[in-house]
């Protein structure tokens, strides 16, 4: 199994060197072998790649966890405020504070979905930067491999015709 991206880059370019030519710049490869280079690539993605997937499946369950979280504060803030009831001004302090209660128990929901959103933004960002950086990578290595395949040659006209041989 090959070590990096660049190693098995390398392999598929000398397969492509090695594969039949055919007319039209055409080549036949070797499926098998081309197979587990492209198993070997999948292999060796990038972390940001792999990191960026269980960004993108952890950003549900962060949200959610957070939702759940921000109900059970504002669901025992009101189970709080209803034992409370018993008595005029306690019924008026505990009325007091349940608001306060739900009102910070709804900022720290919209801050903890602040947060959840721009910890998943942040990774992104980084995952994007990484694949961008890769992809340019790709497209430099593909465009030297362009470069180093030589072009057919035009065909040779008005050309002298040769004596025969006996």
């Amino acid at each position: 199994m090959a070590n990096n991206m660049e190693e098995l880059l390398d392999q598929l370019d000398e397969m492509l060197d090695k594969g039949m030519k055919l007319p039209g710049g055409r080549a036949v490869l070797e499926a098998e072998k081309l197979r587990v280079v492209i198993d070997d690539i999948r292999l060796n993605m990038p972390p940001e790649i792999k990191q960026a997937r269980g960004i993108v499946a952890d950003r549900a369950d962060i949200i959610t966890t957070a939702k759940r979280e921000s109900d059970n504060i504002i669901r025992a803030a009101e189970e709080r405020a209803k034992a409370l009831v018993a008595q005029e001004e306690i019924t008026r302090l505990a009325q007091q504070k349940a608001s306060e209660i739900i009102s910070n128990a709804q900022a720290k929901s919209r801050e903890m979905r602040k947060a959840a959103q721009d910890f998943v933004d942040d990774i992104m960002r980084r995952a994007d930067e990484g694949l961008t950086a890769n992809l340019a990578e790709i497209r430099k290595t593909r465009a030297s491999l362009k470069q180093q395949i030589p072009q057919a040659a035009p065909p040779q006209q008005n050309r002298e015709p040769r004596p025969e041989k006996r």
